[in-house]
């Protein structure tokens, strides 16, 4: 008897390497695509220090509105209308003395 040494096809080591090949490509995008998970992790920190930034904008905006309404005519805050007054001039009073 003679035996015979059979290869493997050859058209399922191409199926085979192109599976895997698609495999690959599928998990790499899974994991560093545009909507993978690295960009995930990437966008929520960057949530994070975007509503850190807005809730300081919010602090800021509250804080010009209250100066805003303290200036207006309805509701006039003489000490701050001096303040501001003086700090724009750079006008001091003569009874006051000025420390640098």
């Amino acid at each position: 008897m003679t035996q015979t040494r059979t290869r493997p096809a050859l058209g399922a080591l191409v199926f085979f390497a192109g599976s895997f090949c698609v495999g690959a490509y599928f998990i790499f995008a899974a994991v560093q695509g545009d909507y993978g998970v690295f960009r995930r992790a990437e966008i929520v920190v960057e949530t994070r220090d975007l509503e850190a930034e807005l809730k300081e904008l919010r602090a800021e905006v509250a804080r010009m509105e209250n100066l805003t309404r303290r200036l207006s005519d309805t509701y006039l805050d003489l000490d701050l209308l001096d303040e501001r007054t003086r700090d724009m001039l750079g006008m001091i009073r003569a009874d006051e003395i000025v420390v640098r």
